[in-house]
């Protein structure tokens, strides 16, 4: 059977039961449970850091009313980050390069921070869609690229993280073959590749970081537009 390079994006298949859920939650196994004792191991320790490192920096653009979203954007961010870390390793699968997902954890997200502040301040979520100061003939013409820019959020959250992720696994893919196709034939010109393919994995590294970052910082930003 032939395979191509978009194969790896795949959902794989155990007598016929997609196993997307299980990759899924797969990421939180990896982390230690917490417990009541005074002295901890030193994982624990890292992780609790960790994550309070990573909360703080969320929760500096937003206000006190924001605060109520540490558990749910901390939660989204771990998990995104370990997804996308294990994704990079040999045989495995990343979720996140499918859009479907993507686009289920940024459009009910997105339309909880849309509905919180027509709930709470009606008139200044509304007044968004027009800038202050226009002038009266561009006012129906402001009105409705606003709410377009508004509606297309969720989508550009989705696309930026699947098309970021997909490109860096097709890339890496990519030189990976040429490596191998190399060796044989010409072995110092393979030996470049494969520095080549290490600098790119580094870089997959960071950008698999970011990403998950900028995704949920995002996120915070919407919700600090409408608290």
């Amino acid at each position: 059977m032939m395979l191509t390079f978009f194969d790896q994006f795949t959902s794989p298949y155990l007598l016929g039961i997609p196993l997307t859920l299980l990759s899924t939650l797969m990421p939180a196994l990896l982390l230690p449970s917490p417990n009541n004792r005074w002295a901890t191991n030193r994982l624990t320790t890292l992780q609790s850091w960790f994550i309070n490192t990573i909360t703080k920096q969320l929760m500096m653009p937003l206000n006190k009313p924001g605060h109520k979203w540490a558990i749910i954007l901390t939660s989204l961010m771990m998990l995104l980050l370990m997804i996308n870390l294990l994704g990079l390793l040999p045989y495995t699968f990343t979720p996140t390069t499918q859009l479907s997902m993507n686009m289920a954890l940024a459009l009910p997200l997105w339309l909880a921070t849309l509905l919180t502040g027509l709930r709470n301040q009606p008139t200044i979520s509304l007044g968004h869609l027009l800038p202050e100061g226009t002038p009266t003939p561009l006012v129906p013409a402001l009105i409705i690229i606003e709410t377009i820019s508004l509606i297309i959020r969720p989508l550009a959250l989705g696309v930026r993280l699947t098309a970021n992720l997909t490109a860096g696994h097709l890339l890496i893919q990519l030189i990976s073959t040429a490596t191998i196709t190399l060796l044989p034939i010409l072995p110092s010109v393979s030996l470049l590749t494969t520095t080549i393919l290490l600098l790119l994995t580094i870089l997959e590294v960071a950008v698999a970081m970011i990403q998950a970052y900028v995704f949920v910082l995002l996120l915070s930003l919407y919700l600090q537009e409408n608290i």
